[in-house]
């Protein structure tokens, strides 16, 4: 590795997946202005995630029913010969 490309203010820092509520623990340089106490009752900087692995649907299997009957009905309705 190169030398003095990395940062060296790596820190333990909780991630908290907003979309379940399911959080862990991890060593990053994120910033945060929020903490939190974890369950070893130290407190820790707090980043919150729109999704991570526990709620994304490539690693649980599960897809998110999208209303496909509207998009078809606007654009037929959209590009529908004029009479």
């Amino acid at each position: 590795m190169k030398k003095e490309i990395h940062p060296s203010s790596y820190r333990l820092v909780v991630f908290k997946d907003m979309s379940n509520g399911y959080s862990f623990i991890s060593r990053s340089t994120a910033a945060s202005k929020e903490t939190v106490k974890w369950e070893d009752g130290n407190e820790y900087p707090l980043v919150k995630l729109e999704i991570s692995s526990t709620s994304h649907p490539f690693f649980t299997g599960k897809n998110v029913l999208v209303d496909t009957a509207g998009r078809i009905d606007k654009f037929r309705k959209k590009y529908e010969k004029k009479k």
